[in-house]
């Protein structure tokens, strides 16, 4: 069973970065901390079902999360269903070039 300690502190770095998202209108939900480190959010609003919510997922909460707690293994979505979002990151990047 992973200490109150540690949820208070994932649910403090989450309220930092929480007026991000919800200026998207969009918001995380902690669901689980597991015994291993892994912590399972639901993104919410604007970010569930956002194309780039991997991307915030891993580059922006996970980062952040693991730069203030080190017990934390990594970051894991979940549908509202609690079941594991998974799926690769796709980044398009427009070659101005290419689109003239």
């Amino acid at each position: 069973m992973v200490s109150t300690e540690m949820v208070e502190r994932v649910e403090a770095a989450l309220d930092e970065i929480r007026p991000a998202l919800q200026m998207d209108g969009g918001d995380v939900e902690l669901v689980d901390i597991d015994d291993d480190g892994l912590v399972r959010l639901r993104l919410v609003g604007a970010c569930h079902g956002c194309p780039m919510s991997q991307f915030t997922l891993q580059m922006g909460i996970e980062h952040t999360l693991k730069a203030r707690i080190p017990e934390v293994a990594g970051v894991q979505a979940v549908n509202y269903d609690d079941e594991p979002i998974a799926g690769p990151i796709q980044i398009f990047i427009r070659d101005d070039e290419d689109s003239q």
